[in-house]
């Protein structure tokens, strides 16, 4: 393969936005069901051209002209009235109310034709907010860390969403211009080339998107094309996205084209789907289902492609494995019930979802190692006793990505305090060698590795008009939890639209070489380097029912995997503020231990808090 050929592979054809002509000029489509007449604009400084376009059936308005090129910028004008970016559109220069521009998708020169991914078993993945990650604020000031983040043991980078979003700050979740990285972080060029130097250190690339809501701001379909929305189905953000009903196959088009766009022309090895139980669709395959078989077409066996999802619901069949083991449409979810489970376990916190887990956290985390879900079909008491989940014990660890901290479980808590401002270091340090060995994928959130102390407070930046309802959004969205009901405690809650707010998120790379931090930066390092040289390499063939695991005294726990080359990994805890008997010394030799001298011993007791982990090759 030329690297011609590589490039022009990068360019994803759609049925709709701006497509370079090979011819030259440009050709322009919109689907506008709504609107009677439609005329591209062409932007020019101050100046304006006017160019009406042809309508076509089901809704569509098309224009082929030579008057634009790269870098030509231009809104459609709806009913000779309203202008509106494009809502395909590749790069939004001037924000979500600004023109779009036309961008040459193939001009990226690649140098990563030989990358063809890695195995999902050996991902290790790093979360992370590309404005808050550096006080620079872009791709190019992550791309000088990339180096320092494959010497900790990162195996794949996550970019939190980074579609056009409003304003200078956002989480990414508001988003409104789907296929426009967000011109605060760069132009197109940089984020490619963000992922080229990535994939050159051995790094793969994932991108988290929302196909459940448009952001508040910017979003214009309502005017030209309400039948993206559906009042049939109802969101905690107001009318559900049209995935069923009339009209509803071009909107279906439009998130399984942004899926593909993604992995195409930006070269990504994965995509994470936001909180996908806020997608209703009631139609068979329904859209997560058909969004998955088109990737899976469309990319073949050219190169390793991972669809994560986010899903409240623990809906197990979405992470059907084939009986040649490879998933059918989604390779993983993540784990919120491993989280809440040690985090009831590592902080005593019972308020809002964590009572679900309160009773019993450890029999939840015991369930969690050797099933996946803890939640399997059982009622739930935060959501009025009802069932959520199906059984998910047939299905490998793999399956089910794990963390102590992530964007949502640090940001969503009224002040943004990271796990090591409420728990103490005996137990984190338990923790943390409890996941980052078990075979689950680990997922760690950004600063995490030197046990960062910085808040991760919700922010961003609407209009003065939006202001006041996001607050009182969030407010109710989160009024379980007492920092968000009590009137007093409300007022000490940061200001989403405060700048302030946001610089305390940003990180401070210099505080990683401090003496308080270095201890914990070396643990990651330790464990994820026996992870990758122990514990990865066995992961492959990996099966369901492969774990058997039991609790006594009330705090110990035990877990044994029969990992793929048939070895057998065994974990042993004592989660509890006092020593336990144990006299079962795990056959094998000890991987790692919180608490070295007592592991090597015959075990009559446990340490306080203390994890080991055994490893025998030779399984009786």
């Amino acid at each position: 393969m030329t690297a011609s050929n590589s490039v022009r592979r990068r360019h994803h054809d759609m049925p709709f936005g701006a497509q370079l002509l090979e011819t030259g000029g440009v050709r322009f489509r919109l689907w506008a069901p709504a609107a009677r007449r439609v005329d591209l604009c062409l932007v020019e400084g101050e100046t304006e051209t006017l160019l009406p376009m042809t309508r076509l059936d089901e809704g569509w308005f098309e224009l082929e002209t030579e008057r634009a090129g790269s870098g030509s910028r231009y809104r459609f004008c709806i009913d000779a009235g309203m202008r509106v970016p494009d809502p395909a559109s590749r790069y939004q220069p001037e924000d979500v109310h600004g023109p779009s521009e036309v961008v040459d998708p193939g001009a990226w020169p690649w140098q990563d034709e030989a990358w063809l991914g890695r195995p999902w078993r050996e991902a290790v993945i790093y979360e992370l907010h590309v404005g808050s990650f550096s006080p620079q604020g872009d791709y190019a000031a992550i791309q000088q860390r990339l180096d320092a983040l494959v010497e900790l043991g990162i195996s794949a980078i996550e970019l939190m969403p980074v579609a056009d979003f409003p304003g200078r700050r956002n989480w990414g979740y508001d988003g409104v211009y789907l296929f426009a990285p967000d011109s605060q972080y760069g132009r197109p060029e940089d984020l490619k080339a963000l992922v080229d130097a990535a994939h050159a250190r051995g790094l793969m690339v994932f991108l988290d998107v929302v196909y459940n809501h448009f952001g508040p701001e910017g979003n214009y379909l309502h005017g030209y094309a309400p039948q993206f929305f559906t009042e049939r189905h109802h969101t905690p953000w107001g009318a559900a996205i049209n995935y069923d009903g009339e009209h509803s196959h071009w909107v279906r088009e439009f998130f399984i084209h942004n899926a593909l766009y993604w992995l195409e022309e930006y070269h990504l090895d994965g995509l994470r789907l936001d909180a996908v139980h806020a997608i209703i669709d009631d139609s068979q395959p329904d859209i997560l289902t058909e969004l998955a078989e088109r990737v899976q077409r469309h990319f073949g066996n050219r190169r390793r492609i991972h669809l994560v999802l986010e899903n409240d619901h623990n809906a197990a069949r979405y992470l059907t494995r084939s009986t040649n083991g490879r998933p059918e449409h989604y390779v993983a979810q993540w784990n919120d019930d491993i989280h809440h489970a040690l985090h009831v376990l590592l902080t005593g916190e019972q308020d809002g979802y964590y009572q679900d887990y309160a009773p019993q956290p450890l029999p939840h985390l015991q369930r969690c190692l050797s099933e996946g879900f803890a939640y399997q079909g059982e009622p739930s008491p935060f959501r009025d006793q009802a069932r959520r989940g199906e059984p998910s014990a047939q299905l490998p660890d793999t399956a089910f990505v794990s963390f102590l901290q992530n964007h949502d479980q640090v940001g969503n808590r009224a002040y943004g305090e990271r796990i090591a401002e409420l728990t103490d270091a005996e137990r984190l340090r338990a923790a943390l060698s409890l996941l980052l060995l078990a075979p689950a994928p680990p997922l760690l959130f950004m600063g995490q590795e030197w046990n960062s102390t910085q808040p991760f407070p919700f922010f961003c930046d609407f209009g003065a008009d939006l202001a006041d309802k996001v607050v009182e959004g969030r407010r109710n969205e989160f009024a379980h939890f007492p920092e968000f009901s009590d009137p007093a405690a409300r007022e000490r809650i940061p200001d989403p639209m405060a700048e302030a707010t946001f610089d305390q998120a940003v990180l401070d790379w210099q505080a990683r070489h401090g003496p308080d931090h270095q201890p914990w930066l070396k643990l990651h390092k330790e464990l994820l380097a026996l992870r990758h040289a122990e514990v990865v390499p066995r992961l492959h063939n990996l099966t369901g029912g492969a774990a058997r695991s039991a609790i006594w005294a009330g705090q110990g726990l035990r877990v044994d995997w029969s990992l793929g080359d048939g070895a057998r990994l065994t974990l042993l805890a004592n989660l509890g503020d006092g020593s336990i008997s144990a006299s079962d010394r795990p056959p094998g030799r000890l991987l790692h231990s919180t608490h070295p001298t007592a592991a090597h011993e015959a075990h009559e007791s446990l340490p306080p808090w203390s994890v080991s982990w055994y490893l025998d090759e030779a399984p009786r």
